[in-house]
């Protein structure tokens, strides 16, 4: 079985991933973006709220998920 850390070094840069990682207070956080790069010790994953870099050693799971959904139609105002 692949390790979070494993799976998030061989992923393909462009893949939207949501990875749970700890935080500070010792709570767990997802960060839901694109799959940038990882070294040896980090990742970095393209956030809605920007680059994101996590220490792997703080990861607790990590895996590919599907693309964003469609934007909802907007409905016209009843005037």
């Amino acid at each position: 079985m692949t390790t979070p850390a494993e799976f998030l070094k061989a992923t393909t840069s462009g893949t939207r991933v949501v990875v749970r990682h700890l935080i500070d207070d010792g709570r767990a956080t997802d960060s839901l973006g694109y799959f940038h790069l990882a070294d040896d010790s980090h990742c970095v994953v393209a956030t809605k709220r920007g680059l994101e870099t996590i220490e792997l050693e703080k990861v607790i799971a990590a895996k590919e998920v599907p693309p964003p959904p469609a934007p909802r139609p907007r409905t016209a105002t009843a005037e």
